[in-house]
């Protein structure tokens, strides 16, 4: 339950503010319209999610057009992703 509090969270703070609390980051994601998350900073060394980041570095490379770093995968994957990993 808590990746959703968060995840709702990064949502809302998109429209209030671009803080994101210490220990988190900061990530976009979507296809087409990209859409703001605030995830632990301990995601990032989960397997699964440095696929994904091999996948944004192989479309993205360093320049990401959010100006933050960018994951193209579906929504709906992230989140299942993000949840999953917040179990763990």
């Amino acid at each position: 339950m808590a990746i959703h509090k968060i995840l709702k969270r990064s949502l809302s703070a998109e429209k209030k503010s671009t803080e994101v609390p210490k220990g988190h980051l900061a990530v976009y994601v979507g296809e087409n319209n990209k859409k703001r998350f605030v995830i632990p900073l301990s995601y990032l060394n989960h397997p699964s999610f440095q696929e994904l980041l091999c996948q944004a570095e192989e479309e993205f490379g360093y320049h990401h057009p959010m100006g933050g770093l960018t994951i193209p995968c579906s929504e709906d994957l992230f989140i299942d992703l993000t949840s999953t990993l917040s179990r763990t």
